[in-house]
């Protein structure tokens, strides 16, 4: 390596809700472990990949949904603290863990190091409602949105709505408490969603979103590190080739690919709406108007980042630590053509894609190297571990999946 972290000052993984199998948390447990930084971890039970790790040194069990009360998330994040022992690199790896960093930045600031950023911005990115205002405001491309806020808005919507349609979630937090859908829903019909809508209660928190026809669309990611004047320390751009759920979920294959364009798009944004720290953006190029449409602003590291490693060999987690250390954050240039395989869930969506007409056009047609999510070899038990949980869930998963697809549908 070009450069050396700070061992003195370790990171801790900050997670909140059950998702055990987070591929991303084991990512970055390894990335700044290889430096020899200290690593911790927030986990749902002794268990899971990420506490398996080598790199770990010690993990937290700490159960939470993402829905307790913004006090004692903070109370329980001191206590971690505490017993580091000395200031720690708080690295979020969810939304709500973002959102609440952000918005009490007081009193976790002595025990922790963050990237300083307006309170409410991340809320506002994280929410689908406050980034198509956003969008709109700085003139990024983004799809068509509706919000309904009743029953009888989706009616109204549903009369003269072009079909099909996509459900998200609304807002961080409250898709914990009370998810309309269970992820990104695609949505055929009016009958469709008029049965759909009926579960969503009063006040239903979701966006309605146009639909970008897979055929006549690519979908482009941006991950990057942005320093306290909002300048881009490290930033890449890829193109997905798979994800799972099917064009709507967690990347699954990815290729690292040079697009100029899209980097100025996303340093330009954020230049403009003063973010500081680690971004994750899923863009939706569409060929029939020739734009980059944002569809997701995620302001936390993506569970795909290490797909993105310049040659200096800086991810935007090793970026950020970097920086807020005191450190230099060497350039370089990203390594076009590297590939992302996220083991177990690249199979179904491979399966799923042969049917779909989707194509990459600006993907490699062979990889320049590989990175394995789950595997590698100098640390194998979160592979191991990772199986040895997976089956089970992962087969009620793809059924619940399933189902909510046929749902969206029209089927019974």
């Amino acid at each position: 390596m070009p450069f050396s972290a700070d061992h003195a000052v370790p990171a801790l993984i900050v997670k909140f809700g059950d998702y055990p199998l987070h591929h991303g948390g084991v990512g970055a447990i390894r990335s700044l472990g290889r430096l020899g930084v200290p690593m911790y971890a927030i986990t749902e039970d002794p268990y899971t990949p990420a506490a398996s790790s080598r790199y770990l040194r010690r993990a937290f069990v700490w159960p939470t949904t993402g829905t307790e009360e913004p006090d004692r998330l903070v109370e329980g994040l001191l206590r971690i603290g505490k017993r580091i022992g000395r200031p720690v690199v708080l690295v979020p790896t969810d939304e709500e863990a973002a959102v609440l960093i952000a918005e009490r930045q007081k009193e976790l600031g002595d025990a922790f190091l963050f990237p300083r950023v307006e309170a409410g911005l991340p809320r506002r990115l994280a929410s689908k409602q406050g980034l198509h205002e956003l969008c709109v405001e700085h003139g990024i491309p983004t799809p068509a949105a509706s919000f309904p806020q009743s029953y009888d808005d989706i009616e109204r919507f549903a009369r003269t709505a072009r079909f099909p349609v996509v459900a998200k979630n609304r807002e961080a937090f409250v898709r914990r408490a009370r998810p309309a859908v269970s992820g990104t829903t695609r949505i055929a019909s009016r009958e469709a969603l008029l049965s759909l809508a009926r579960d969503w209660g009063e006040r239903p928190g979701v966006i309605l979103q146009e639909y970008l026809p897979r055929e006549e669309a690519e979908d482009w990611i941006v991950h990057a590190y942005f320093d306290a004047d909002s300048n881009p320390r490290a930033l890449f751009t890829g193109v997905k080739v798979r994800s799972w759920p099917p064009h709507a979920g967690m990347t699954a294959n990815a290729y690292v690919v040079d697009n100029p364009e899209l980097a100025d798009l996303a340093a330009r944004f954020i230049k403009q709406i003063g973010f500081t720290g680690i971004i994750d953006l899923d863009l939706r190029f569409d060929r029939r108007d020739g734009q980059y449409k944002l569809l997701d602003f995620n302001p936390r590291m993506g569970a795909q980042f290490r797909l993105f490693e310049s040659e200096a060999g800086v991810d935007v987690v090793r970026a950020m630590h970097l920086d807020l250390t005191g450190r230099t954050v060497p350039e370089g240039e990203q390594r076009a053509g590297h590939r992302y395989i996220v083991e177990n869930i690249d199979l179904p969506a491979l399966l799923a894609y042969r049917r779909s007409g989707y194509t990459t056009p600006h993907a490699p047609t062979r990889a320049s190297g590989t990175e394995l999510a789950w595997l590698a070899g100098d640390d194998p038990l979160p592979f191991l571990t990772m199986l040895a949980r997976f089956v089970r869930p992962g087969a009620k998963h793809l059924y619940q999946l399933w189902r909510t697809s046929r749902r969206g549908n029209g089927g019974g």
